[in-house]
């Protein structure tokens, strides 16, 4: 039991091993820490519907991404500010369009192997 912390090698285990190969398998808290943070993202019904939207199709400006996902321009533009925010979407100005655009390739592979396998 090698792996378990000083602060929990005084509790009992039942398989020992399993527990080092899960503490392995958890890995760096931080890191953790950071992936829940993008399911939290994730896990809002809008904010998915503009990450599919933008994962299939490319770029698209708020306008557009409004109409594809039936919310309402300021809903669409709240979520990118935290999409953003979170280093997920990017926005590119073309004169006074932004499109925006995924750029999280972690994501971009979640969501294709994740969600858009289940739409059938």
């Amino acid at each position: 039991m090698h792996l378990v912390p000083a602060d929990r090698a005084d509790h009992r285990t039942i398989d020992g091993h399993r527990v080092c190969e899960a503490i392995a398998a958890i890995g760096d808290t931080e890191h953790v820490r950071a992936w829940a943070e993008r399911f939290a993202l994730l896990a809002d019904p809008g904010r998915l519907s503009l990450l599919l939207a933008l994962h299939e199709t490319g770029p698209l400006a708020v306008t557009d991404l409004a109409v594809a996902t039936g919310m309402r321009d300021p809903a669409v533009s709240q979520a990118l500010r935290l999409l953003r925010a979170a280093g997920l979407v990017t926005g590119e100005r073309d004169g006074r369009i932004i499109r925006y655009r995924l750029v999280d390739p972690a994501i971009a592979e979640v969501l294709a192997h994740g969600v858009l396998g289940y739409r059938d």
